[in-house]
């Protein structure tokens, strides 16, 4: 049994997980489920209060995800050295911490008590500036200390004066050169010497071209710089490692106080996730309580459009215990039930109602009967389905339990299935839980009507327009309206005195009053069997031959080209050497598709049509001319 699926709960909770921000905050609410404490569960429901009246006087949290800051701690801990990369999400985290700190300050104002948390987030000051001032576009700046500046400054003029010798060996050796630029091959910086002039320019070979026409030298005086240069990078290279190091020890030293910050950031993400699906949906805080009683007012589907959504009226636990809908179909008698279950799980969830007001009691235990159920793979009927859920659910179902069940005794003979249901609401009422059910049996309304801690409701429906109008009205039972809406719809009147007579007895037809005309069915007109496939008129003659087709002549053996298709006579257009000829296309076959003879879009005016026409033709396509184009017959 899948309640939260049958009820829709679950889209609420995807709805509910897209508000939240970091990935922790996704999975508790994934994994939400109702709170058994009453004052755990009052405590919920305040925080999503407070969380909704920050939002609404300070505007969205600045909160930030923080999943990848756990993999980064764990790696500080166990003194690995963090990279550029990693100690910069350190910063962001910390320096969304401080204006998250300074968000809930301002709570203060408001005397919200969630604005309190701010005094267990740690924005570890010391340690976000001293790696905003180290750590840089991903990488450690030049200024993180005098040694690393000085360091890169020695680089920087090593290489330009490599640059210059290398330059004033191509200005001093110019014939001997492939290339005016100087380059870099293998790492070294090398000029481009012609190979018949390798010996002129002294240095190393370190690369040639794809021709083997230029070689790529590195100049002894370069040479003895690149030596110069690795030991400056290399100074380097420990200088960064030690102030990597360095801050990862600072970060590391602060863990106690990063982890509290992520702890705190997914916990507030939680309560604040509460508050905007508040918003979003437009819904208020609920009253709780444990005597079990349910009261809605103006109560709508959370997920239905609130321009079309007629408001809720429900009341129960009061006097009774269950209460059996009936009403016609279409007329919202599940969207009811379902909208009274979803208040209450997600009030118990700590989430607030799509109510104008709403008390609702504590319960063990949602249950449900929804749907069809049929299942093919299990050899499940409808109605095999239905006993097999309805079975679950009383063998779990106690006095705090909630139960609904759509359609109760359906899916089987109609006699049986009224005892059925009658005998299924009786342990629902033995139980002592509250529960909802629809139903259409007569029966069963009269049941709910005579016993105790149980009523009837329906809802309402306008004869007039034959539109629901989905409007609960409890203590009274409703009717079906299926011969209002089949008169309405245009039944004739002796089918209708048919249906109340076996519904109704036949001392019934005289007191029904019948709107529509009396009338007779009109049969509309249906599809033939054929036989044998001998339905001449169904066959298509026309798309048999297509203009270009190379076809053989019966019984002459002889080829032409279709010029026309066939026609509704069953005649085609044949062209013939020196001549056009009309043939039953009983006498053709074809020999060649037009479509592997000529490419597409071809002009068939080349084929079919004289010189003289063609040239007509053209003339008209460029200005006026009384040539008239003739056609032989």
């Amino acid at each position: 049994m899948n309640t939260e699926k049958q009820i829709e709960f679950d889209k609420i909770t995807a709805i509910w997980s897209e508000l939240a921000v970091t990935g922790k905050a996704k999975e508790c609410i994934q994994e939400a489920s109702c709170c058994l404490a009453e004052r755990e569960l009052r405590k919920q429901l305040r925080d999503t209060t407070d969380s909704k009246e920050m939002i609404e006087k300070l505007g969205t949290p600045p909160l930030q995800n923080v999943d990848e800051i756990r993999e980064i701690m764990v790696i500080a801990q166990k003194g690995d050295c963090l990279t550029p990369y990693q100690l910069e999400r350190v910063e962001r985290v910390l320096a969304a911490v401080r204006r998250l700190k300074d968000y809930l300050k301002r709570g203060k104002m408001y005397e919200n008590p969630l604005a309190y948390y701010e005094e267990n987030l740690d924005a570890a000051e010391d340690v976000r500036e001293e790696i905003g001032r180290q750590i840089r576009g991903g990488e450690v700046d030049d200024h993180a200390s005098r040694e690393l500046l000085r360091v890169r400054g020695e680089i920087i003029k090593c290489e330009e004066q490599m640059k210059q010798k290398a330059e004033q060996i191509m200005r001093a050796e110019k014939a001997c050169m492939a290339d005016q630029y100087c380059t870099f091959r293998n790492g070294r910086l090398c000029v481009p010497v012609k190979k018949e002039y390798k010996f002129k320019v002294a240095g190393s070979v370190i690369d040639k071209s794809s021709t083997g026409s230029t070689l790529f030298i590195e100049p002894t005086a370069v040479a003895r710089c690149y030596e110069e240069l690795q030991q400056l990078k290399i100074g380097e290279e420990n200088e960064v490692y030690r102030i990597l190091y360095t801050l990862t020890a600072m970060v590391a030293t602060a863990a106690g106080a990063m982890n509290g910050n992520i702890a705190m950031i997914e916990k507030l993400d939680f309560i604040f996730s509460k508050g905007k699906l508040s918003i979003d949906m437009g819904a208020v805080e609920p009253m709780i309580n444990t005597e079990r009683r349910i009261v809605l007012k103006n109560a709508r589907h959370p997920l239905m459009d609130r321009a079309v959504n007629v408001p809720l009226q429900f009341g129960i636990g009061e006097q009774m215990r269950g209460i059996v809908i009936t009403g016609p179909n279409t007329g919202g008698k599940t969207v009811a039930i379902k909208t009274v279950m979803l208040s209450c799980m997600m009030a118990q969830c700590g989430l607030h109602v799509t109510c104008e007001e709403a008390d609702i009691c504590m319960n063990n235990a949602y249950l449900c009967d929804i749907g069809d159920g049929q299942d093919l793979s299990e050899n499940l009927s409808t109605f095999s389905a239905h006993i097999k859920n309805v079975l679950e659910v009383l063998r779990e179902v106690n006095r705090e339990s909630f139960v609904i069940m759509d359609e109760l005794g359906s899916g089987t003979d109609p006699a049986e299935g009224m005892g059925i249901a009658i005998a299924i609401l009786e342990e629902l009422r033995k139980s002592g839980a509250l529960f909802l059910v629809t139903t259409h049996y007569p029966e069963v309304k009269e049941y709910a009507g005579r016993t105790q801690d149980m009523c009837n409701a329906r809802m309402t429906f306008d004869k007039e327009t034959l539109s629901p109008t989905y409007q609960m009205v409890i203590g009274e039972a409703g009717e079906s309206c299926a011969f209002y809406i089949a008169d309405r719809l245009g039944m004739p009147q002796e089918m209708l005195k048919t249906a109340v007579a076996a519904a109704y007895g036949e001392e019934a037809v005289g007191t029904y009053r019948f709107l529509s005309q009396d009338s007779v069915l009109r049969k509309g007109s249906a599809a033939r069997i054929t036989k044998n496939g001998k339905d001449k008129k169904s066959k298509d003659l026309s798309l048999k031959y297509k203009r270009g087709d190379s076809v053989m002549i019966y019984p002459d053996k002889k080829i032409g080209i279709v010029c026309e298709p066939i026609n509704e006579k069953g005649v085609l257009r044949v062209q013939m050497p020196g001549k056009k000829i009309w043939i039953n296309h009983k006498r053709v076959k074809l020999h060649v598709a037009a479509d592997e003879l000529y490419p597409e879009d071809y002009d068939f005016s080349i084929v079919f049509e004289s010189v003289a026409n063609r040239k007509i033709r053209h003339d008209m396509d460029r200005k006026y001319t009384e040539e008239t184009i003739r056609y032989e017959e």
